[in-house]
């Protein structure tokens, strides 16, 4: 039976694929499909639909993070694979295949998933509040063996200011690796490196046909170790990223409304679920506001709709019709306009912001903030200084706090986003196959998993 290797290139498109020329190769031999995709087209959606071959209504994730109601917190980029629902890739392939063996390389809700070798990004939280960069492995022995070749996952260049092509080198190599020494049947890899520049300058931006060149050398070596070795090769993307130009602050909105509410400590403000008639969960393109009295949902929505940027305002039939009704969802979910993109700023006074407002921290913040990928541009030269001194002091081995983030998204220049469904073909995901036999021109998202399925249980040709 032939082996098989997935690659998710995040934000791959035909409009970037015209400057990947080893990638686009792989479809020389076999085919080249527009895919379709789900709303919220984020990467935890996404990819739970590639995997259980189901839309979010179904499997339950409704964006990177949401609102967890039985524990009244927001919370985004959760790890543990038993949030996804439905039935996964690698358990129908054992079906077919009793045996079959998957290893999965930094997709997401890895931790706990039932797979045979699994490396995602994992940090070390110090008790004195320090973090160093480093990784989760299962089997344990699976992270020496690749960090003695490889060193340290280099998680500040996986996210954050310093986010770049190290990261996706990182994941590379260590995915061929894992190939060379245990030749799993499938093996998952998810290479993020086109989200940076594509969403710090655009993908109209010269950046992004650099960061495409320089995506398409790193991935030359696994592609020609995969060929090399007879491995079905499938290339996709979860979504298409596209220019953006204009913030918006939903949350800032239904605060000036009264209808949502913080609390203060030090000086500084909090969201306040708990009290809140009303607030937004940011997610790029896609916001989920969480409305606590039913009674609310009609005037909530009318006053979302008239808010500048905001394109659609799904209530609960919309959700149905869009593939999101299901209880993690909001009580309504705002689709920004195409040019725009949700901030999730709650505070209407930057000297009241929280503190985790200027760091890059994913886990605290209430929403999506794409500002991470800049030292805040009000400012670069301060905030680089302030992050020397910090790893100065890391490296002493002193608490330290990485205050680069600015947080006026008008200065931030965000000039890329995605969450809606695509509208032009050329910036809507990509899928490529080196195996011409289940070739198409158009497959859903939701058909990836039977494709992948039909590509793990055929036999070699010979």
């Amino acid at each position: 039976m032939t082996s098989l290797l997935v690659l998710d290139v995040v934000g791959l498109t035909p409009r970037i694929l015209e400057h990947m020329p080893r990638l686009r190769a792989v479809a020389d031999g076999g085919f080249q499909a527009s895919l379709g995709t789900v709303l919220p087209a984020v990467t935890c959606s996404v990819q739970s639909t590639f995997l259980t071959g189901e839309l979010p209504t179904e499997h339950g994730i409704v964006g990177n993070g949401w609102y967890f109601r039985d524990l009244g917190e927001v919370m985004l980029w959760r790890q543990h694979n038993a949030l996804v629902g439905g039935d996964k890739l690698w358990d129908a392939a054992r079906r077919a295949r009793p045996g079959y063996t998957v290893a999965n390389v930094c997709w997401w809700y890895a931790m706990g998933a039932d797979v045979d070798w699994t490396v995602t990004p994992r940090p070390i939280y110090h008790a004195d509040g320090r973090k160093d960069p480093d990784c989760y492995t299962d089997p344990p022995e699976l992270h020496d063996a690749l960090t003695s070749r490889l060193g340290d996952f280099p998680l500040f260049n996986y996210w954050g200011a310093l986010a770049g092509i190290t990261s996706s080198e990182w994941i590379c190599r260590a995915t061929e690796q894992i190939m060379a020494e245990h030749d799993p049947d499938l093996t998952l890899a998810y290479v993020p490196h086109l989200d940076y520049d594509l969403q710090r300058y655009g993908p109209s931006a010269p950046q992004a046909a650099v960061a495409a060149a320089e995506l398409d050398r790193t991935l030359t070596p696994l592609l020609d170790a995969a060929a090399a070795r007879g491995t079905t090769v499938v290339a996709l993307s979860e979504y298409g990223i596209t220019d953006v130009s204009r913030p918006v602050d939903v949350n800032r909105l239904l605060r000036a409304e009264g209808l949502l509410h913080v609390y203060t400590q030090a000086g500084m403000e909090y969201l306040d679920p708990w009290t809140s008639r009303a607030f937004a969960v940011a997610d790029h393109q896609v916001a989920h506001v969480y409305v606590r009295d039913p009674a609310d949902v009609p005037a909530v929505a009318t006053l979302c709709a008239g808010l500048p940027g905001v394109a659609e305002v799904l209530d609960a039939e919309g959700k149905a019709r869009s593939g999101l009704d299901h209880p993690r969802a909001g009580e309504l979910v705002l689709v920004s306009d195409p040019d725009a993109w949700f901030t999730y700023y709650y505070w209407l006074d930057d000297a009241r912001a929280p503190d985790f407002a200027r760091l890059v921290d994913i886990h605290r913040k209430p929403g999506y903030d794409p500002a991470e990928l800049f030292f805040d541009p009000s400012g670069p030269g301060a905030a680089k200084r302030r992050a020397g001194v910090a790893l100065l002091r890391k490296k002493l081995g002193m608490r330290y706090m990485m205050t680069v983030v600015g947080l006026d998204a008008g200065a931030r220049a965000i000039r890329g986003s995605h969450g809606r469904l695509p509208e032009d073909p050329r910036d809507a995901p990509v899928l490529l196959c080196s195996d011409p036999t289940p070739a198409r021109e158009h497959v859903e998202a939701v058909e990836v998993k039977e494709l992948l399925l039909g590509l793990a249980t055929t036999k070699a040709r010979r």
